[in-house]
């Protein structure tokens, strides 16, 4: 008998993570696909590498939405394409153990029971684990001796709050608020204040480079965009000041966010929060000096993750390799109609 591989896989808006528990390795690629038509042209970082250059007939984009599945074939293509990155003989079932967020319909659990076990991926067992209890569990929560902590994972695309206490999930919040929308923010600062149109490729690779918040650092670069006025190719030297203005529009609306949570909070677990403080983890927290800007503005102390985006599925991988942990995760069947 065929020993079962064993997957933890986080779906990402912006990269899938997945971790080989018979390699003992975590990946981690783009979550895109680039299609002409009903034809694949390119998927994962192939994919990336095109997007916001492709020609208008060629569609480049990320078959998940705010941390939900939006188009489940393209999903599994995608999950597929890098599984076989990772092993070319991927055996007759596996077990693959899922990230989820939380408050999902029957609809959205039977999307990622289909994900692994569609076209592509057969015979596959299904275990879920929401998103906030992998994190806590990575950044070495004890949840079951919990009086109160509280998760918060700034993602590609949304922002995730959550109340854990004696290993239950009691409050959690999901705002549409992340790192794209940031990327965004910045162009459209560069837009009004250069009169410069710019990709948001571009304004990631700002945010990276110049992104500080609390650093007020004269820092400035050189891009190339297209003229608002006439239309044609133009260099401009950006401040580091728009970019952070761009970053900031965004990080007040989670941190503002995050203020009005902390308030429906009942004060015994408020008491436990402010004293270990809140665990910051996600792929946006990369931003040098966020957890000190967000301390300042709610005005409890941040915990942040050094692993940042691959958090999720590190909190998956001590499931995977610790008995006592399992019962995190929760088996899913597909139902006969």
């Amino acid at each position: 008998m065929l020993l079962r591989k064993t997957y933890g896989i986080d779906l990402g808006s912006s990269s899938i993570k997945v971790y080989s528990f018979f390699k003992n390795k975590s990946y981690m690629e783009k979550n895109m696909i680039a299609s002409k038509g009903r034809r694949i042209i390119a998927v994962g970082n192939e994919a990336y590498d095109m997007f916001e250059k492709a020609p208008a007939n060629i569609v480049v984009n990320s078959p998940m939405a705010f941390g939900m599945i939006a188009n489940l074939e393209l999903q599994e293509i995608a999950l597929y394409s890098m599984m076989k990155k990772i092993d070319h003989f991927l055996g007759i079932g596996s077990d693959m153990f899922f990230s989820v967020p939380l408050d999902m319909t029957a609809v959205e659990k039977r999307a990622y029971y289909h994900v692994a076990n569609g076209h592509w991926l057969r015979q596959n067992r299904v275990y879920m684990v929401e998103a906030p209890i992998a994190d806590a569990i990575a950044m070495g929560v004890d949840l079951n001796r919990n009086a109160g902590s509280m998760i918060v994972n700034i993602g590609a695309q949304s922002t995730q709050f959550s109340i854990i206490t004696d290993g239950k999930i009691i409050i959690a919040k999901n705002i549409p608020i992340g790192g794209r929308q940031m990327n965004e923010a910045i162009c459209s600062e560069i837009r009004k204040r250069y009169n410069l149109q710019i990709g948001t490729r571009t304004g990631k690779r700002l945010k990276i480079a110049m992104g500080r918040l609390n650093d007020q650092r004269r820092e400035a670069r050189k891009v190339v965009g297209i003229d608002g006025i006439s239309g044609l190719p133009r260099e401009e030297i950006i401040s580091g000041y728009v970019v952070n203005a761009g970053i900031m529009n965004c990080v007040n609306e989670i941190a503002a966010e995050m203020k009005t949570f902390l308030e429906r909070i009942p004060p015994q677990i408020s008491y436990h929060i402010s004293r270990e403080g809140i665990y910051l983890a996600g792929g946006s927290t990369k931003i040098p000096y966020i957890d000190n800007y967000l301390a300042s503005y709610t005005g409890v102390s941040f915990n942040l993750s050094p692993l940042y985006e691959k958090a999720t599925v590190a909190g998956l991988e001590k499931i995977i390799r610790d008995h006592e942990l399992m019962k995190w995760a929760q088996p899913v069947k597909q139902r006969k109609l």
